[in-house]
């Protein structure tokens, strides 16, 4: 295990995208010292092992990078069976996959004995983030054994947590038509030809309704490829220039992430049969083969669209977005996009802000662990306008509560506002 962590030390202080920006920022021998001595012990498991890479990953603040055991049967790979969101000192549980002695609705007053307030504080800097219903809460409900609940008949009991088998996570990849509104969940865009091909399918039904409701709430990322047939149907028909002459993206173009890139787009390439997502990774394997072990460069997308002026569409007359936290990387992308085009209003919270490092690059190793982390930099950051910690702002936001719980709020804003600027 000695040379992964090797490994990753060297990956983040020369082939990560922002190892200029965060020199200094980590504390590579501390981890050294805890791995001999977990090692001196013969206790440490792959759960450990993970546990610490993540640890010493954090001190980049970087959420945009991900280290774990890809054998989903390895015991590292848990889950206690049901999301929650906090809520001023409570955490409140928004859905139930396999824990199923809970119900939606009941909320957490206390972890192991610690109330929210206090774990809040003592996990600070795993969360990063201040506002309430942007923390993630796994880690901690992973690591704890009880809960004190208290439930929708407003009893306070104790709870034993159980851990599971961690899920498949399903794509969905969705259009529903009622009313004259097309009704669009898009839950990732990992894959360009089932995006293509969900749009071809309902091509005569996104051209003749007069208003799009595409839910991104929950969205992995992916490519960005994947979303760009959908683009001139969200652009107005005079169309929009997405070309940002004060924005740069730079890849950190180190011959090891050029030999990581290259590989995996020969994998995608081979898996993809869409056209016009099979040219935009051709354009991403001439660069990284062109500018490979040359550090930072702008790659040339010139022939991928030789301008940015996309023409849009009379119909949808109207396109509504929403977001929330869970929307990150390729997600995010789209909504910063769709914020340009004057049909689109955005609805609901902050995506997650990954984006200022961003195209991440795999390493994987025998043992069965893979690490991902990004290889591109905004010029943004350099001028203090990133999105870390603050993500890509709605045009209409909606702070989590409760309510959100029992019915979708958020969609019922949208149905309002369509029927508001339709004259219904």
């Amino acid at each position: 295990m000695q040379y992964i962590l090797e490994e990753i030390i060297e990956i983040m202080h020369n082939d990560y995208a922002g190892f200029q920006d965060k020199k200094g920022w980590d504390r590579p021998d501390i981890y050294r010292k805890k791995l001999a001595e977990l090692k001196a012990n013969e206790s440490m498991s792959d759960a450990d092992f993970e546990e610490l890479i993540k640890e010493y990953l954090s001190d980049f603040e970087d959420k945009h990078m991900f280290f774990s055991k890809t054998d989903k049967v390895e015991q590292s790979q848990k889950e206690v069976g049901f999301q929650v969101r906090r809520y001023e000192d409570h955490l409140y549980i928004t859905s139930v996959t396999q824990e199923q002695k809970l119900t939606v609705g009941m909320k957490i007053e206390s972890i192991d004995g610690l109330t929210i307030p206090t774990l809040a504080e003592k996990f600070k800097k795993t969360f990063k983030e201040n506002l309430h219903e942007r923390q993630d809460w796994n880690k901690v409900l992973l690591s704890a054994t009880k809960v004190n609940l208290i439930t929708l008949e407003h009893e306070t009991k104790e709870f034993q947590l159980t851990k599971f088998e961690k899920q498949t996570r399903k794509s969905i990849y969705e259009i529903k038509v009622e009313s004259g509104i097309a009704f669009i969940t898009l839950t990732d865009f990992l894959n360009p030809d089932a995006v293509v091909k969900l749009v071809e399918d309902n091509r005569l039904l996104l051209e003749t309704v007069d208003a799009w409701i595409v839910d991104v709430r929950v969205n992995y990322g992916g490519s960005d490829s994947s979303f760009f047939p959908l683009l001139p149907y969200i652009m107005p028909p005079e169309g929009v220039d997405l070309t940002n002459t004060d924005e740069k993206m730079l890849f950190n173009c180190t011959e090891a992430s050029a030999k990581r890139e290259l590989r995996l787009l020969e994998q995608q390439l081979a898996e993809t049969e869409d056209e016009q997502a099979r040219h935009f990774l051709e354009v991403f394997k001439r660069e990284w083969t062109t500018n490979r072990g040359k550090g930072f460069v702008e790659f040339d997308f010139s022939d991928i669209l030789p301008n940015l002026f996309i023409k849009g569409t009379d119909n949808p007359k109207h396109v509504i977005v929403l977001s929330d936290y869970m929307c990150g990387s390729s997600g995010e992308s789209f909504v910063e996009l769709c914020k340009m085009s004057s049909k689109v209003t955005v609805i609901g919270r902050a995506t997650m802000g990954l984006n200022d490092y961003a195209n991440l690059s795999s390493v994987m190793w025998e043992e069965g662990f893979e690490f991902m982390y990004p290889t591109s930099r905004l010029s943004r950051i350099d001028k203090n306008n990133g999105m870390t910690g603050i993500g890509v702002l709605p045009d209409i936001s909606i702070p989590w509560t409760p309510l959100h719980i029992k019915a979708d709020v958020d969609m019922k804003k949208a149905l309002e506002l369509i029927g508001n600027v339709s004259g219904k």
